[in-house]
């Protein structure tokens, strides 16, 4: 079905204290520096039957999160700010905060295509260009007809990753329930990963492309996910994690219900976004803000099995360790010198590129604003193919998938039935 958003009201929330002069630029760090140009963002569903609190009292619930938001920036106050082309003018213009209307029951769209939800953000990216441009992040909180609530947060990929936007959210929903005293964000990126010129390059060169790119959710219950970690486990001797196990099917389907023909001269890469905040010496903190991510590239041969590159997933993983970190605050990362080193070739086409993300454990289902846990939380589609975000059901056991390729592609992806056979309705 079509969803019907109107748009209520639409204000900037500032911080509620002005933030200093001396924090006035905040600074990218070389990670920020390669980061995309694009915005990540995550619908948090809440239904009715979690709390009453919103049912007749719309307008307290709504005043609690402008309030609490408003102190909280007092702490993020990057957020609240002016993306410029290598820092943050920490201005306290403030931050997009949108109230709209659901013309229908959350219950009738939760099975929908994910491109209708991107009408409960607060704004299309790739539609909306000039009136995002510069905004660190924009938030909507979207009513329903039955009184529940899915609140959407987009952030800037030029500043923050996706733990940035999970700890954030988590922080802010503390704050709207009373308990803002212990946020205490730490900004350390651009003094560990200082900036640098990167030969030109502003970030990573994955375009998008004049085709259209389909966001489909493929779920995996607990189970499907054993049994794949067996298959690959028994045949090889090394017994997969997850995340390794769902990785390899994804591809290995992708790549025969689509005829990827891999040789020396169309290679692929496959990239797996590594959270460093515990791979660094000391660990940083979940609260350490900014993009703190490394790249584990894995480069397929043409002979790759599927058993074969689950040791190479692995052993990619296992390269993002404190000597990589050492090389990567000098040197440029992996992922950039694959991408500038064969820039002409991503632009023609011949270089193959699958991204990995994987927010499983990470405390997506821990945002309450009040109104309980939320019951589901979405991935916010994006304008780029291959690229692959994993996420854990709110029970645990399962993973989602959220997959972008283009149009055709996943025309053949999505009705593979070897793939079908893992994934529930």
């Amino acid at each position: 079905m079509k969803i019907t958003v109107e748009t209520i009201s639409r204000e900037m929330i500032k911080p509620s204290t002005p933030t200093p002069n001396h924090l006035r630029h905040y600074h990218f760090s070389y990670l920020d520096q390669t980061a995309p140009p694009l915005y990540m963002s995550l619908l948090y569903f809440y239904h009715l039957d979690d709390h009453k609190l919103v049912s007749n009292n719309n307008h307290l619930f709504i005043n609690s999160l402008k309030s609490s938001l408003s102190n909280v920036l007092t702490k993020y106050y990057p957020l609240a700010g002016r993306v410029k082309n290598s820092y943050v003018d920490c201005n306290d213009e403030g931050v997009v905060f949108s109230e709209a209307k659901v013309s229908c029951l959350l219950s009738e769209i939760i099975n929908e295509l994910p491109s209708e939800f991107n009408k409960l953000r607060p704004f299309d990216q790739e539609k909306d260009v000039v009136s995002i441009n510069g905004l660190p992040i924009a938030i909507q909180v979207n009513m329903f007809n039955c009184g529940s609530v899915a609140i959407a947060v987009m952030i800037s990929h030029k500043i923050a990753d996706a733990s940035s936007l999970i700890t954030f959210t988590k922080n802010w929903a503390a704050a709207a329930r009373g308990g803002s005293e212990n946020v205490f964000p730490e900004f350390a990126a651009a003094r560990l990963f200082p900036p640098k010129d990167a030969g030109g390059s502003s970030g990573v060169s994955v375009d998008p492309r004049p085709k259209k790119i389909v966001l489909k959710k493929f779920l995996f219950e607990g189970p499907k996910i054993t049994a794949l970690r067996d298959k690959y486990g028994l045949d090889n001797g090394i017994y997969p994690t997850r995340v390794e196990a769902l990785s390899a099917f994804i591809w290995s389907r992708l790549a025969a219900s689509t005829r990827i023909k891999i040789s020396p001269e169309r290679p692929y890469m496959l990239v797996h976004l590594v959270n460093l905040r515990k791979r660094m010496e000391p660990p940083l903190p979940d609260d350490s803000f900014g993009n703190i991510i490394g790249a584990a590239v894995t480069v397929l041969e043409e002979n790759d099995d599927d058993d074969r590159m689950v040791n190479k997933f692995r052993d990619a993983i296992c390269k993002v360790d404190k000597d990589y970190l050492k090389v990567m605050k000098l040197e440029h990362s992996e992922l950039t010198d694959l991408v500038i080193t064969n820039g002409e070739i991503v632009d023609r086409g011949e270089l193959g590129y699958c991204f990995f993300s994987s927010l499983c454990k990470f405390p997506v289902y821990e945002a309450d604003f009040g109104l309980g846990k939320p019951m589901w939380v979405a991935w916010g589609r994006l304008p780029y193919k291959n690229i692959i975000h994993l996420i854990d059901t709110k029970s645990g056991d399962g993973i989602e998938a959220w997959v972008h390729l283009e149009e055709e592609v996943m025309a053949k992806f999505g009705n593979d039935q070897e793939l079908l056979a893992y994934v529930s309705p």
